[in-house]
């Protein structure tokens, strides 16, 4: 019985880790990639890869550029400016928060190595914002109808509670 509920619970734990898999892999929409030129190699970044290219207000963006070892900057309309991380391997990195009032359209990134002049923008695209999805909540006051209908299921359960009080308490007294 023991080896039946082990083998039970080992073939469920590998179903949820299988069927999870592909949710893992998925990313958050279509990357876009800009080669630019390198100006003077100074160090300055080649490739720029901004994920997703669609975004929300108020969701993040995830900026990679190739040739910046020593980290840089990336500015934008839509963010504050961010840093990029610096490593050996030349790939640096930023996450950048959309303002949550952002106006929906095309926007413009820019990236600047430290120690490069050269600067390669790229583009993306601010969607319009999704509200709460909450009903309405509080927001409305209850109708005459609903407090009429309400009131009455109040007496009627006041009313049948004292009759079940005076109905129970003539059959005790009787000595039954």
């Amino acid at each position: 019985m023991r080896a039946a509920r082990t083998l039970a619970v080992t073939a469920t734990a590998i179903a949820a880790v299988g069927l999870a898999a592909p949710l893992a892999a998925a990313t958050n929409g279509p990357t876009t990639v800009l080669s630019g030129g390198n100006s003077g190699g100074n160090g300055g970044p080649t490739d720029v890869t901004v994920n997703p290219y669609d975004v929300h207000p108020g969701s993040t963006l995830t900026i990679t550029a190739r040739g910046c070892n020593r980290g840089g900057t990336v500015t934008s309309n839509a963010f504050p400016e961010t840093t990029l991380s610096g490593n050996n391997n030349g790939v640096s990195t930023a996450v950048a928060r959309v303002y949550n009032h952002a106006t929906p359209g095309n926007y413009n990134l820019a990236v600047r190595c430290n120690g490069s002049s050269s600067v390669v923008t790229q583009s993306f695209r601010v969607l319009p914002g999704r509200g709460a999805q909450g009903g309405l909540g509080g927001s409305l006051a209850p109708s005459s109808t609903e407090m009429a209908i309400g009131g009455s299921l109040v007496a009627a359960a006041a009313l049948g509670g004292g009759l079940f009080v005076a109905r129970r308490r003539r059959v005790t007294g009787a000595g039954v």
